[in-house]
Parts: structure tokens; sequence; C-alpha cells
């Protein structure tokens, strides 16, 4: 039988070119053929190939949604791709990691940004891109609750070192406060006593934090309301 084929450049270079396609082999459930596995195109069978709901594939660029991969296969990749995150000391390295990373744990998204004046377009743009930072952040390392609900969780258990010595213990203190202060910051901001709103948090279950656009307290990360 025959079916529709399309011929793409694979990615990237040398030895990152072939992790790039096992990348994509495991993200789709396909088995990456090559002379240096003992592959032959030739003897490829249809079990060999990946599956996704679609392809897109243009002159600049290949999308693949939703592949049909194992999914803890998948997640291996993710936690071997991690483990070379943390071993790398090279920022090229980690730049070209966390792109692997992104690919396979979150997907692909594109950002088309349009403003009145140029001033308007380089503030957008910047916001976007501390956005897009703050993304790779938290598929890379995990998320906690958002609006310095992470921080006033913690302080019971900061609050509780102490030591004999009077300038460890003012630093000890110094940091018990600091960690109000983004919380503080945030109702100071939306017109409220941000003392009354860091007590009621902390003897709230853990998670559980002020959501200062709605005035509401809730589980943040249900909220959607987190950091990275």
């Amino acid at each position: 039988g025959t079916f529709t084929c399309v011929g793409v450049k694979a990615p990237g270079f040398g030895d990152r070119r072939k992790e790039m396609l096992q990348d994509i082999a495991t993200l789709t459930g396909g088995v990456v053929i090559s002379d240096e596995v003992g592959g032959d195109l030739k003897e490829a069978t249809l079990d060999m190939l990946g599956e996704a709901e679609s392809v897109k594939v243009t002159k600049e660029s290949t999308t693949i949604v939703n592949g049909r991969g194992n999914s803890e296969e998948i997640k291996n990749r993710i936690n071997q791709i991690k483990l070379q995150l943390e071993a790398t000391t090279s920022e090229f390295d980690k730049e070209k990691l966390q792109e692997r990373l992104a690919k396979l744990a979150g997907g692909v998204a594109v950002v088309k940004v349009g403003a009145a004046t140029e001033t308007e377009l380089k503030e957008s743009k910047l916001r976007i891109e501390d956005a897009l930072a703050a993304t790779k952040a938290a598929v890379e390392e995990g998320i906690v609750p958002g609006g310095g609900t992470a921080y006033v969780n913690v302080i019971n258990e900061v609050a509780k070192l102490t030591s004999d010595i009077q300038d460890e213990q003012v630093g000890i203190n110094i940091i018990v406060r600091s960690l109000e202060e983004p919380m503080r910051q945030i109702a100071h901001n939306a017109g409220l006593e941000g003392s009354v709103i860091i007590e009621k948090v902390k003897n709230s279950d853990a998670g559980v934090g002020f959501d200062a656009l709605r005035g509401e307290y809730k589980d943040m990360i249900k909220a959607g309301i987190v950091d990275p």
C-alpha cells in the first residue's frame, strides 16, 4: 500500500541531533532508524512509526501535536534530561536541554505581539519574555503556591530556629519578616491591610493564599495562581 509522507530535515547537529530524534521517537511512540543502531530504512515496518494527533510541516518548522507515545517512557525521558541539566555547567548546553525539556513536557505555542507604538511593543515584548522565563523555570523545577503564599507557609518553621548569638538571632528575625513582605506588598497594592491578610493565611491550610484580584482566600494552585 501507499501513504502520504513528507521529508523533514532532522533538527540540531551531531550528538544533539541524535538526542532530539530520540525525543521525537519517545514522544510519538516510534523508533529511530539509523546505521548507528543497526537499523536500515529498507527493513522498516509500520509498527516502527510513531503517531500523533497531527503534524504540521512548513518551510521553517515542524509542529507535532499530542504525540501518542507511552506516558511512562516520556516521563523517564524528561527525568533523564533534568539530570543532564543538573550535571552541566555550560550555559549553551543548559539552554538546549531546556528547549528539549519544554518540547517534551509542555508543547509549543506561538505568541504574536502587536501594539500601537514601538514603545508599547517593547514593553509587551519584555513582559512576554519575563513570562516565558517563568514558564521555563516552572517546567524545569516545578511550581509553588503564588501570591507570596509559599513564603508565608514556611514562616513558622523558620521562626523555630533560634541562636544564642545575638547577631544570628537578629538575622533569623529579619528573614522571618522578609518572608511576609511579598504578600504584604500585594495586599498593600490592593488597598488592604497586609498584616490582617498574612495572619489569616498563617492560620489557613498550607497552600491557601489570598487572591488580591478577587479579594478571596483560596487554594492557590487550584486557582492557577503559582510561582516557579
